[in-house]
């Protein structure tokens, strides 16, 4: 019998897919803005929104979601977290009764430490089972830096040897598509999950920004984007696909258990609904 839900993890059966949200945890965020709207000039525009909707300004945190996707047996876990001594992920796969040793696929969203974090452990890659996905220009775009940032010494160019990069567009594995989602990073890849006729799920990674703000406010952009104007274009994009086509969605950085559905509230703007709890 499956473990319960609700202790570091959320599984959520779609059609023939087992989804499970696998919390990293939290880190704290002093302030929410400019960081996750990061418009100058609408500064007072997102502050008004998060007190209309309750949303905490400040003294808040910041969540981590990989999400594990089973289809026919195997695993595919999309992105890592953050490794070291914050990284929970492993204690909450635990949690929800996956080892690491039973991962049959690792994808990789695009290069930042929160997503590639949790790659290795004390030198060693903890996925040691499964293979590595990434896409190529995102890949070479972080291992070919003349000064490589230690979160990509060594957790992409160490495991270079596991990796099977990929063009945007390609398969990952049979029901995982990846979906080219540029601005965040220039190359970054997002996942849309679908078997046969079944329900279908968008993974979106960091191509969402924050859950309110980002979704509400077409043009809002959030201060780690590399090119902000992109990175709403593509949201913009992601979430009128997501609306119309029904899926359901996880965004990395969206409130646990992080699993839902988009609303298009106005032309341009769209809200999260999130899945209605469900313990077993």
């Amino acid at each position: 019998m499956a473990p319960m839900n609700g202790n570091g993890f959320y599984r959520q059966q779609l059609g023939e897919m087992t989804v499970t949200v696998v919390s990293d945890g939290t880190a704290p965020l002093a302030a929410l803005l400019p960081t996750w709207g990061a418009n100058p000039d609408r500064q007072g525009e997102f502050a008004a929104a998060l007190a209309d909707y309750g949303v905490a300004a400040t003294n808040t945190v910041n969540h981590f979601n990989p999400v594990v996707i089973e289809i026919g047996g195997r695993r595919t876990l999309i992105d890592t977290g953050r490794g070291g001594t914050g990284g929970q992920l492993v204690a909450n796969l635990a949690r929800a009764g996956i080892t690491p040793q039973s991962i049959n696929t690792v994808f990789i969203t695009h290069g930042h430490g929160d997503h590639i974090g949790g790659l290795t452990a004390n030198g060693q890659p903890v996925f040691t089972n499964a293979q590595h996905v990434m896409g190529e220009a995102e890949f070479n775009f972080w291992t070919t830096q003349a000064n490589p940032n230690d979160a990509v010494k060594n957790n992409l160019i160490a495991l270079k040897g596991r990796f099977r990069l990929i063009a945007a567009g390609a398969e990952i594995v049979p029901g995982l598509t990846s979906v080219s989602t540029p601005g965040h990073t220039a190359n970054h890849l997002s996942v849309l999950a679908r078997v046969g006729t079944g329900p279908g799920l968008m993974v979106f990674g960091d191509a969402a920004g924050h859950f309110l703000l980002s979704l509400k406010y077409e043009g809002a952009y959030v201060g780690f984007d590399a090119d902000g104007a992109q990175a709403a274009r593509t949201r913009q994009a992601i979430f009128a696909r997501a609306t119309d086509e029904k899926l359901w969605v996880t965004g990395y950085h969206f409130p646990f258990p992080a699993l839902g559905h988009l609303r298009r509230a106005a032309p341009g703007s769209y809200e999260f609904e999130p899945t209605v709890w469900n313990w077993s």
